[in-house]
């Protein structure tokens, strides 16, 4: 070219093509050269790494990785919806599917990779589909709502993406998997058996070890089913594959550049392809100098960072990259670093597994001690600090490393213990010592602002907590006071607002704000973070310092958390769900025949939950006063699913009908219920009693546990089974009743007062200094002279109980609330669209379906019950 000002022509537009352009503008070249972007989607770069939470509420908008501000002001030329055709590297042209021919004096191909699709017959039918854009995940969410069974065909990263898609947009799902494990490539058979386990017990079915032979379509050409390998069929109506992706050199071939063997543009360590010094390729396309294609973002980065440098004349060589990943796939933590299968010579494993919990994890450790790779299954908590030692001798044991908080484990290593050069944030390849160093030599003070320094915690997100705590370590040590203050209207902690609210008997949110908060936050609104926070504390007390105690009491409704407003669950079609409690499990018949008219009448879905109850879905809120109307007077009162407070009481039979029981369970886990029920708490509570040993109703998973001995009862603390599971600690043990009722009052207000807001039992227990050992010294030995404060609180919780349902319907006022429109109460909402219920559901009763996507908060309130 032989023009003023040169040009960069960049052919593809994702976060690889968008982070180069980034570099671009770092570096001062957009400003003395023209850059060009032929992009084939009609849409700029996205984050395609959380694709998937689209699904969950994100939007297009919220993924999106660039904006026209970024464009402008660095004058880049970006035509969506028009991808290059053709490339003349004789004359240096590019031709673009409109007509447009863009000289260049550099070429970068960031082209990414096309899915791989098995060649079975029918693969092209109707309801078959690929899992890769934006538009894909629009045509299968479209395609979904005639279907009532989805299969994924592909066991790995994305296919387990795609199969828990299916089933949030309410398809019956299925994986089929070639290989004879889940996610082949990071985990080895324990850990794919660990999370074999756990994703069958989600719901969906795994069909591993088994290929796909064909498509089976009707005589429309729609998908019908599939035949596998193994001689059986399955019926489905929808096909999603997801089989692995190849590198996108179609464009590279017919120009003459030279690829692999097995695709990828081939290039050496500046990322220049080895045919032609101004053309590059980075990303999936490129074959990398070390012969590797990576498939991860991170690489990617890496070469779009080295191809800027080299354009602009400095030194810079792309010598490989780490291939460690950490996922959260359908809610369960997978990870995978170093040498995960063992690979090295005389190596030796150290391995944890816990197949109830759902619980993998396994060290790959030298003879010397060296710690060589590993794999996390359900808890990957430790990841950061675990691969960041990666190469070297941690400071302690390997089995210290993997051993679950509450079992045992010496020594737990925080970031602080990382050296400089450990890798924080994988995806940006961000070290410790950049993040001391925004930190200390560029004054940065919050999260945020380390983020913008380093970009660190910007793509997949999952150090962003290892962030904070490396920014307030670093901040105590250089002397300034970090702010532990609970949001921006409070300089005070949530135990400590739990405090003055006792102390002071503050019952309004108002006056709180106005005598206590920060000099700018006075007679403002508050925020999003204090007022759930606020009014919980206020909820929790409510009888012993003289406030409302029903949660929609006055100035109260306007501070609880979405659920709240409605005393009832928001799904994610926009209908709501009614869970009555049932005490322990135990229901007579009559109850469950009311259950089931009511369903029948109001068009509901049923279905039993993991805490012994049923759920009703669909429910529209006018419909909410007439179901629980109905529901009070059988006898029924809110299961307050929907609160921050307690869920359950499960039980097994116990000694009544079982013949290993040797205590009544049921009637423990009763008593426990109707004594806890209302209970406003920072997180939800969850409890179980087991009448023996056998502990069939999971009584170590919960934030409070009851075991049966012959001597009386045992009682475990701490429990948790969601995300991040946590076995509960023994706390006591041989109670007899009266015994084991005053320490779990105990424990439950010392939680309530001094958690943290959202702050599980389990995480909690880990956090607070001394952990379970002050925690016993204070419920048990009464160390601190509390108790009888604790279990006066709870005694007045305890005698002030009111249902809320009840309450609610015999109040016109905080009925004048369950309208869909105010100035017509009895119209429903127009946009109202009905599907057909599934096969199991009652046929000729619709389903309500509305457009709504509730946040992620909400959706946490409901995940379980």
């Amino acid at each position: 070219m032989s023009t003023d000002t040169p040009t960069i022509v960049l052919v593809g537009h994702g976060m690889v093509g968008q982070r180069f352009l980034e570099a671009l503008a770092g570096r001062g070249l957009t400003a003395t050269h023209r850059v060009v972007v032929l992009c084939e989607e009609p849409r700029p770069a996205y984050d395609r790494v959380q694709l998937t939470s689209y699904f969950s509420g994100s939007t297009p908008d919220d993924l999106s990785l660039t904006d026209p501000e970024f464009l402008e002001r660095h004058g880049i030329e970006l035509r969506l919806g028009d991808p290059a055709e053709t490339i003349d590297r004789e004359a240096r042209r590019v031709t673009a599917r409109s007509g447009l021919v863009v000289g260049y004096d550099v070429l970068v191909l960031a082209t990414g990779s096309y899915p791989f699709v098995p060649p079975v017959p029918n693969k092209d039918a109707e309801g078959c589909f690929v899992y890769r854009t934006i538009e894909d995940l629009l045509a299968i969410e479209e395609y979904a709502r005639r279907s009532t069974t989805g299969a994924v065909v592909g066991g790995g990263l994305l296919g387990l993406e795609a199969a828990g898609a299916l089933k949030g947009l309410g398809l019956t799902s299925h994986i089929v998997e070639f290989a004879p494990r889940l996610m082949p490539v990071q985990v080895d058979e324990g850990g794919g058996a660990a999370l074999l386990r756990t994703i069958e017990d989600m719901g969906l079915s795994v069909h591993t070890g088994v290929g796909t032979q064909e498509i089976v379509v009707g005589d429309d050409g729609a998908v019908t089913g599939m035949k596998l390998s193994d001689g059986s069929e399955l019926a489905t109506d929808l096909v999603v594959f997801s089989a692995g992706v190849r590198p996108r050199d179609q464009l590279a071939r017919a120009a003459g550049l030279a690829v692999g063997e097995r695709g990828g543009v081939a290039v050496d360590e500046q990322c220049r392809t080895v045919t032609d010094p101004r053309v590059f390729a980075i990303g999936e396309c490129a074959l990398a100098a070390d012969g590797r294609v990576y498939g991860l973002v991170a690489p990617g980065y890496e070469q779009a960072e080295t191809v800027a440098a080299t354009i602009a004349g400095d030194e810079a060589a792309f010598a490989g990259a780490d291939l460690s990943t950490k996922l959260k796939l359908l809610g369960v933590d997978v990870a995978s670093f170093g040498d995960a299968h063992g690979t090295a010579a005389d190596c030796l494993d150290v391995v944890y597994a816990d197949s109830r919990a759902g619980l993998y994890k396994k060290l790959v450790v030298g003879r010397d001690g060296t710690l060589l790779g590993g794999i996390l299954v359900g808890d990957a908590e430790a990841y950061g600090t675990l691969k960041a030692f990666t190469g070297s001798v941690p400071p302690v044991s390997p089995e210290s490393l993997v051993l679950p908080a509450g079992a045992g484990a010496p020594v737990q290593l925080g970031p602080s213990a990382l050296p400089d050069d450990a890798i924080i944030c994988s995806c940006n390849n961000v070290r410790k010592g950049t993040i001391r160093e925004a930190v200390n030599e560029h004054h940065c003070t919050t999260v945020p602002e380390v983020k913008k320094c380093t970009k660190a915690g910007t793509t997949c997100g999952s150090c962003v907590k290892v962030l904070g705590q490396l920014l307030n370590a670093e901040l105590e040590a250089s002397g300034v006071e970090v702010d532990k203050g609970l949001c921006a209207c409070f300089s005070q902690t949530r135990e400590e607002l739990y405090e003055i609210v006792l102390a002071l008997r503050v019952t309004s949110y108002r006056e709180l704000l106005d005598r206590h908060g920060r000099e700018g936050a006075r007679g403002g609104d508050g925020c999003e973070v204090c007022k759930p926070a606020v009014g919980s504390i206020i909820a929790s007390l409510a009888p012993t310092i003289g406030a409302g105690t029903h949660v929609l009491d006055g100035e109260q409704a306007a501070l609880q958390d979405t659920n709240d407003h409605f005393l009832a669950n928001l799904q994610k079609n926009g209908s709501y769900s009614v869970v009555p409690r049932v005490p322990g499990g135990e229901i007579a018949p009559e109850k469950l025949i009311v259950i089931g008219e009511i369903a029948r009448d109001f068009g509901l879905y049923t279905k039993i939950t993991g805490g012994q109850r049923i759920d009703m879905f669909g429910a529209r809120v006018e419909q909410l006063p007439l179901i629980w109307t109905r529901l009070v007077d059988a006898g029924f009162e809110s299961g307050h699913a929907y609160g921050k407070s307690l869920r359950t009481v499960k039980s097994c039979v116990g000694q009544t009908w079982c013949r290993y029981g040797v205590q009544d369970s049921v009637r423990m886990a009763i008593d426990l219920e109707l004594r806890y029920r209302g209970l406003r708490s920072p997180h939800k509570l969850k409890s179980a009693v087991s009448g023996c040993q056998r502990e069939c109703a999971e009584a170590q998973s919960k934030d409070f546990g009851v075991i049966a001995t012959a001597s009386g009862w045992n009682l475990y603390v701490g429990g948790n089974g969601g995300a991040t599971p946590r076995h509960a600690d023994l706390l006591a043990q041989d109670l007899s009743d009266a015994e084991l009722i005053r320490l779990i009052d105990r424990f439950l207000m010392f939680y309530i007062r001094t958690a943290d807001r959202l702050e599980r039992t389990s995480v909690w227990l880990d956090r607070i200094p001394g952990g379970l050992d002050h925690v016993r010294d204070v419920v048990v030995h009464d160390s601190l002279g509390i108790c009888d404060e604790l279990e006066a609180l709870m005694a007045a919780h305890v005698a002030h109980y009111r249902d809320e349902w009840a309450e609610t319907i015999n109040d016109p006022e905080k009925l004048a609330r369950f309208v869909s429109f105010v100035n017509a109460p009895d119209t429903p909402d127009p946009v109202v669209a009905f599907v057909p219920e599934r096969d199991q559901m009652k046929p000729d009763l619709p389903l309500l379906a509305i457009g709504l996507r509730p946040a992620d908060d909400i959706l946490e309130g409901t995940a379980t019950r």
